[in-house]
């Protein structure tokens, strides 16, 4: 096996055209850690923001770009858990992933799905643990609650659509075009609303007789929280998981404190080992069934050879995608 690794540098930052292949030598894993050989790596939004110079990896974390990977495990340090060299698995990885190998706490790691391409397991670990965590823990989703799920054809979103509805939950989604709409429509909501031309707000009191739904998932944040607090039922659950609108916000206390509604949200990349690895083994119970069992696949807008990484940047960072991209080694 080679010493040298080929990885996807951010030079400087700025557009996608800043980022450039490179040879790095061979990371090698420390206790807890297994080294994978990358069969394929998704992007996310958070990967675009790094490569702009404005969300730097967290203290200890590779430099390189990347927070998901489908790969075999090479070698490292396997011990209590049920990984074996060999196997193929995705990853939450810190950081790195846009390598031909990379080095991945061993917790992270859970047997990729044996329906899934390599190019659709790499696409799953991001937007799994990411819904899983805020939208099933920290919102409480259940079976027959209504949830209306912002920008629906994203990643997140198109996630969001499918494992709620998998798991007996009312979807709604939001979405700013008609193709995106439908698309929703496809993965499980029962109700998509075009953004551009309808007041979410005023759909979704419509369309629940005035009741409100029990969860947003929402993505945006800014002037969209005063909105999602108006179409909130009795004791609903706000989840913000990202800040595309701006992170300064105002509503209406009282109303909030009248309907006993409540506010979260997380980052998933600072999270702990230990907490990332629990939320593995959270989806390798509950979620991967769902999986296997074809109620539950990753929406790909695009697969591209990994040389094609800039284009793969261009592309998300252009917003007409429904799903992810994902792009594998040759």
């Amino acid at each position: 096996m080679s010493q040298m690794m080929r990885v996807a540098e951010i030079t400087r930052p700025g557009g996608p055209e800043v980022l450039q292949w490179r040879e790095r030598p061979l990371p090698r894993p420390a206790a807890g850690e297994v080294l994978l050989r990358v069969r394929a790596f998704g992007i996310n939004r958070p990967d675009l923001l790094q490569r702009k110079g404005v969300y730097p990896p967290p203290p200890g974390a590779s430099d390189i770009p990347g927070l998901e990977v489908c790969g075999d495990v090479v070698e490292g340090d396997c011990a209590g858990t049920s990984l074996h060299v060999g196997q193929r698995v995705v990853a939450l990885v810190n950081g790195g992933g846009y390598a031909d190998f990379c080095v991945v706490p061993a917790g992270q790691c859970i047997e990729a799905p044996r329906s899934l391409s390599d190019a659709e397991a790499a696409a799953v670990p991001e937007t799994f643990f990411t819904v899983w965590h805020n939208l099933f823990q920290r919102g409480g989703l259940k079976a027959g609650e209504h949830v209306l799920v912002q920008g629906g054809a994203s990643g997140i979103g198109s996630t969001a659509v499918q494992l709620a509805h998998a798991l007996g939950a009312r979807v709604w989604a939001t979405a700013g075009t008609e193709a995106k709409c439908k698309a929703c429509v496809e993965l499980g909501a029962e109700r998509a609303i075009n953004y551009r031309s309808e007041d979410f707000v005023e759909a979704v009191r419509e369309g629940t007789g005035g009741r409100g739904v029990d969860v947003i998932l929402d993505m945006v944040a800014g002037d969209y929280v005063a909105r999602e607090i108006g179409c909130l039922a009795e004791e609903g659950r706000l989840v913000i998981v990202a800040v595309q609108g701006g992170a300064a916000v105002s509503f209406d206390a009282a109303l909030l404190m009248r309907r006993r509604l409540s506010i979260t949200g997380s980052t998933m990349r600072p999270r702990s080992t230990e907490f990332k690895s629990a939320l593995a083994r959270a989806l390798e119970r509950q979620a991967w069934p769902l999986i296997e069992a074809g109620k539950v696949r990753p929406r790909m807008h695009a697969v591209l050879p990994a040389e094609q990484i800039v284009r793969a940047h261009q592309m998300l960072e252009a917003g007409d995608h429904v799903g992810k991209i994902a792009l594998t080694w040759n």
